[in-house]
């Protein structure tokens, strides 16, 4: 299936995924989010997609923001409706049970930052920069922005952030521990690969279950402890959980089949 805004690459397993709006540094816009909501929902009982790396066209931006113009026309219902899509999306990006990776080649600015930090994991561009500059607009992050940045790197810095609308350098994101790695520029989407490979290796199983265990803990109405509980009896009655513990009293490597 074309779309307009995003280009979509099956790469063995997984799907990588490229915002393609260079001339306007990849913004976000209504018809992005609705082709990335397509893309989701259409690959998440798909056995052949694995996972997701998403990154931005050009060299310039990962995505520098929500669009704008588009903004500058919302009233009360549109505004609802715009900042509901994207927290939407976002949350279903968060609790998608495959591997998701933000490969952030640039901007990653407001909307920009949201999507990334929504990815379950996020890889750098010694070039990248991140920031919540909404605030210079007088409004505010739309898309979870106030709520993943304190759950990332804690409320006061998450604050300064928010209050400033500072850009902070790809070495200060990981400092804080809001990106998992920084790459050279022409690295950057071959080492997310290998990442994301290294990630695939292990039982698909497994890893819906971890990731629905961890996304628990910041569920006010789930029990993250019970979810785990829950998440692992799953795992062990599963044929991979079998596989797994039978391979590693048998000293060989597992052959998991994501059953």
């Amino acid at each position: 299936m074309s779309y307009q805004t995003i280009q979509t690459q099956v790469h063995d397993d997984f799907l990588i995924i490229t915002i393609n709006r260079p001339e306007v540094l990849n913004a976000l816009n209504k018809d992005v989010l609705t082709e990335l909501h397509e893309v989701f929902v259409k690959n998440q009982q798909e056995s052949s997609v694995r996972g997701v790396i998403i990154t931005g066209a050009g060299e310039k931006s990962f995505v520098a923001g929500a669009d704008i113009l588009e903004i500058t026309t919302l009233d009360k219902e549109t505004a609802y409706l715009f900042a509901t899509a994207g927290t939407k999306l976002f949350e279903a990006i968060e609790n998608y049970p495959k591997p998701v990776i933000a490969a952030v080649n640039g901007f990653a600015l407001g909307g920009g930052c949201e999507l990334a930090m929504a990815c379950h994991f996020r890889f750098a561009s010694e070039k990248a920069k991140f920031g919540q500059p909404e605030i210079n607009l007088g409004i505010i992050p739309g898309y979870g922005g106030t709520q993943r940045l304190p759950m990332l790197i804690g409320k006061t810095k998450a604050l300064e952030l928010l209050l400033t609308g500072d850009h902070i350098s790809a070495q200060e994101a990981l400092n804080l521990g809001l990106i998992n790695k920084i790459v050279p520029p022409d690295q950057l989407l071959n080492e997310t690969i290998v990442f994301m490979k290294k990630i695939l290796s292990k039982s698909s199983v497994a890893i819906a279950n971890i990731i629905d265990s961890v996304n628990a803990h910041y569920d006010s109405s789930r029990s993250g402890y019970l979810s785990e509980t829950h998440n692992f009896v799953l795992s062990c009655l599963s044929l991979d959980g079998q596989e797994g513990t039978k391979a590693f009293l048998e000293k060989r490597k597992p052959n998991f089949t994501g059953k």
